[in-house]
């Protein structure tokens, strides 16, 4: 059975973080999702954010998550892709070195990895976008640009991919970025 970790914390965008895992379960991956300093069997809070016309997007407390495996157990070489949550855990997800390590270990085995939302917080964290294409929730543009990325202005529902590195600025882009995703993965879909 293939493999997909998926980085989460505490204040994870629902749709997210419950979108992803559920459709990549379906299609027959084993989604471990994870969080530093919580074990199986605990959960995480996420949080719902929405755009009702203010200036910014507005925050609602989401559903609790059960994590299904431990942060501390991981064994890299058993995943095939790695696949990073938005909403507002990126911002001190980020600070945990072994979620960097994480993140540049696939990245220098080139293995999928998708990140949304604020999730790009991580990957620039890991210094790992310097001349890469990417896209973000808009708000995080000023740290892809001062982290040397190239910033793509895309529509919420819309992805960039660059390599194995596929990028989405929104749950409305739930369905593009697990599509690129997938076929990152080498998966093909026959109806």
């Amino acid at each position: 059975m293939r493999k997909i970790l998926m980085l989460a914390g505490d204040f994870t965008e629902d749709y997210e973080v419950m979108v992803p895992y559920q459709a990549l379960e379906m299609l027959g991956f084993k989604v471990n999702v994870v969080c530093p300093e919580k074990n199986a069997g605990e959960y995480i809070k996420t949080s719902i954010h929405d755009f009702e016309g203010h200036q910014t997007y507005t925050e609602k407390l989401g559903h609790n998550f059960l994590l299904n495996m431990s942060f501390d157990y991981l064994k890299l070489e058993e995943y095939d892709g790695l696949y990073i949550t938005g909403g507002r855990a990126p911002e001190y997800l980020r600070l945990n070195t072994r979620v960097i390590d994480i993140v540049k270990y696939f990245m220098e085995l080139k293995k999928p990895v998708a990140a949304i939302c604020h999730g790009i917080q991580i990957l620039t964290a890991a210094d790992i976008i310097k001349g890469r294409k990417l896209t973000a929730y808009p708000a995080v543009k000023p740290e892809v640009v001062m982290a040397g990325g190239i910033f793509i202005d895309k529509n919420p529902d819309e992805t960039v991919v660059d390599g194995n590195l596929i990028t989405a600025p929104a749950w409305p882009g739930n369905t593009a970025i697990l599509k690129d995703f997938l076929n990152a993965l080498n998966v093909k879909i026959q109806l």
